[in-house]
């Protein structure tokens, strides 16, 4: 990792625009550096053509996962690029990319990576993997949602008993999937019960086990920390919370520095056979279950 750091700190060097901002997130899998919502995107600098040097801009939920601890060093080594991990959430990761300070985005948030597409801020949108978000909350369950189909009509529930629900409230995919189905229900959440954290999946999951409250979360951060928590997976049955991961390349007609040959050489690996195994395998050794489902080579409306 410092060698990485050394090389991203003599490309910022070589960059003739001024930087308002630098954050270098040298420790991603540490969540709780996970910046609040009102904070402005993390500023990196694009790799140079020609260079070694990759920045990914990712979601929390594969850092905290655990995911990005294994697929990033096999990246690595098969092709001798090195990778800057920038894990926040995926409508941060997404102005990172628009602003051209990552080379490579790996997020989860159909609608606004469609939205960052048709903008032209991105290239080669290729579908990676998906898993499922579930509705977590305490084994009392007070709001009475355990065994529940229908995440709208659990929503209903808890904020029909003021039962304390922890939302991540930073533009993650994962806050994008909640506020949407706090739309369906017709509900505003506000009050005393409704929890605002800022922070990364991990962060926000522990919270939630803390408080006794309910959150919405990725399966695959979940289960990765369960052991941790005082939560149950209570509703996990609507095919609607299918939650669908992506790698998206900066468009180098925006931004001529990003390393573009660096950010197909990531989504090669990550939609190839040797990524593709990795990440359907993943879990498997420690959770007895895949935390991800691979979808290389599948269309998007497969998986609606």
């Amino acid at each position: 990792m410092a060698r990485g750091t050394v090389m991203l700190k003599r490309r910022l060097l070589e960059r003739t625009a001024p930087l308002i901002a630098l954050v270098l997130v040298a420790a991603a899998c540490s969540s709780a550096a996970s910046p609040s919502p009102q904070a402005s995107a993390p500023v990196a600098s694009a790799a140079p053509a020609g260079s070694t040097a990759l920045i990914l801009a990712t979601t929390t939920s594969l850092q905290d996962s655990g995911l990005l601890d294994v697929l990033v060093p096999a990246f690595e080594k098969a092709s001798g690029y090195t990778v800057k991990t920038v894990a926040v959430g995926t409508g941060q990761a997404l102005t990172m990319g628009q602003q051209g300070n990552a080379d490579v985005l790996f997020v989860h948030a159909p609608t606004q990576e469609q939205a960052f597409m048709d903008a032209g801020w991105g290239v080669d949108r290729r579908l990676v993997a998906h898993n499922y978000f579930w509705i977590v909350g305490p084994a009392a369950d007070p709001a009475g949602i355990s065994g529940m189909t229908s995440a709208v009509d659990a929503f209903k529930k808890i904020a029909a008993a003021a039962a304390t629900f922890v939302s991540r409230d930073d533009s993650s995919g994962t806050n994008t999937k909640e506020l949407s189905l706090w739309k369906s229900a017709g509900i505003t959440p506000a009050g005393s019960w409704y929890v605002q954290s800022g922070q990364g999946m991990g962060p926000t999951l522990q919270i939630a086990s803390e408080k006794g409250g309910y959150t919405l979360t990725d399966t695959a951060t979940f289960l990765a920390n369960r052991s941790k928590l005082s939560l149950q997976a209570l509703v996990k049955s609507d095919s609607s919370l299918i939650n669908i991961y992506s790698v998206i390349a900066v468009n180098p007609a925006k931004w001529p520095k990003v390393n573009a040959a660096g950010a197909k050489a990531f989504e090669d690996y990550v939609t190839g056979t040797a990524g593709q195994q990795i990440i359907g395998t993943f879990g498997t050794d420690t959770y007895g279950l895949a935390l991800f489902n691979p979808d290389a080579g599948k269309d998007y409306s497969s998986l609606k």
